[in-house]
């Protein structure tokens, strides 16, 4: 007899790197890989890092950002990946 496999749910769980500002967090980018989520937030605090002067000197938030998993169905419908700076076009998205 053929050994039967398993259809199950596949996990739908990701990694989120989440931009805070104030009260206010933002799902920047998903990934599948905890480690690629992490890689994925330290470059995007040396941007910030970076570019901190400017920010603060234009009077933008400063993000910071952060890994959590998360479920394909807690994101937004229109969700888009954010900026490395967390704003586009002077707002913070």
């Amino acid at each position: 007899m053929p050994d039967l496999v398993s259809l199950g749910r596949e996990d739908d769980t990701l990694w989120a790197v989440v931009a805070t500002v104030g009260r206010t967090n933002r799902v920047a980018d998903i990934y599948r890989s905890r480690q690629a989520a992490l890689e994925d937030r330290a470059w995007r605090a040396q941007q910030v890092r970076a570019y901190e002067d400017f920010l603060r000197r234009s009077r933008q938030p400063v993000p910071h950002y952060s890994v959590a998993p998360i479920r394909r169905a807690d994101l937004p419908r229109k969700w888009t990946p954010l900026p490395a700076l967390g704003f586009l076009r002077g707002q913070f998205i």
